[in-house]
């Protein structure tokens, strides 16, 4: 089983290879062992998958945590961990969230410029670039190489000024992030307008993106990393409420042949050997 560290390094190195990686984005141990076990090289946590696996509106810091290190602990593979805005406003408590999530097992990990207020969502740009540099300095000071990811928010909270997006990205990219991540951007022009105006890696979330889209298009688009944030989630959602539905409104059951095989789902689950 790899260390902290080797999985720290291999994560780097999945953003340095040529090409483009799908990293997708498990809600619990199981989903992280079923992912591992079809080979993906890396996995990210989704607070949105958590929110819905607890049935709540919202997650604490301390629920993305326990999540995160519940993830860790099922597959041994590098994981990042999706911070929202880190639970806090100042730049120094939000920051502490970095260290947190290294001391999960997690290997990587995102803040963002969303202050989950409806009224006023996103932090003003200098008070952003702030928490971004206490953030990458608390990064710096950890004993593995900390991949951290710095997220703009505009596009998801109706904020669709792409000059705006830039602007922050660049100064987060500045400041040392990692990752650069602008959840929201739908079409393959704007999604490339926003990637050339940065030199180190992009995240693209293909939840709120044009789902037409192939990894070679967004490859040749300079896209280095795609997640899919809650969408996993959402889709077994789905599933599950048109089950429950049929159920209910026809006394049906025709959704039963659909069920994942019994034996698939054991073996994923018994090839992943926690460490």
């Amino acid at each position: 089983m790899r260390s902290q560290l080797e999985n720290a390094q291999l994560f780097r190195a999945l953003h340095e290879r040529p090409g483009t990686f799908i990293i997708p984005n498990p809600w619990d141990a199981g989903t992280a062992k079923l992912l591992a076990a079809m080979g993906f090289e890396a996995l990210a946590t989704t607070s949105l998958g958590v929110a819905n696996m607890l049935g709540r509106a919202t997650v604490s810091i301390e629920m993305i945590l326990r999540n995160a290190r519940e993830i860790v602990a099922a597959t041994g593979l590098p994981v990042s961990v999706d911070l929202e805005n880190c639970g806090a406003d100042t730049p120094n408590l939000a920051s502490e969230a970095i260290r947190l999530a290294a001391e999960t097992g997690a290997v990587g990990g995102s803040i963002e410029d969303s202050t989950k207020n409806p009224q006023s969502p996103i932090y003003d740009f200098s008070l952003a670039l702030e928490r971004v540099q206490a953030a990458v300095e608390v990064a710096r000071s950890l004993p593995i190489p900390f991949t951290l990811t710095a997220r703009s928010e505009n596009f998801l909270h109706g904020r669709k000024d792409i000059d705006d997006t830039i602007k922050r990205l660049q100064a987060f990219e500045a400041a040392g992030a990692d990752v650069l991540y602008a959840p929201g951007l739908y079409d393959l022009a704007t999604i490339k307008t926003v990637v050339s105006a940065l030199k180190k890696p992009f995240n693209l979330v293909m939840g709120f993106a044009d789902p037409t889209l192939t990894v070679e298009q967004l490859s040749d688009a300079g896209v280095k990393r795609i997640s899919v944030g809650g969408a996993l989630s959402r889709v077994a959602l789905a599933a599950f409420l048109r089950c429950a539905r049929e159920m209910k409104d026809n006394g049906s059951f025709t959704f039963v042949p659909e069920m994942a095989p019994i034996k698939e789902l054991r073996d994923a689950f018994a090839a992943i050997t926690p460490p």
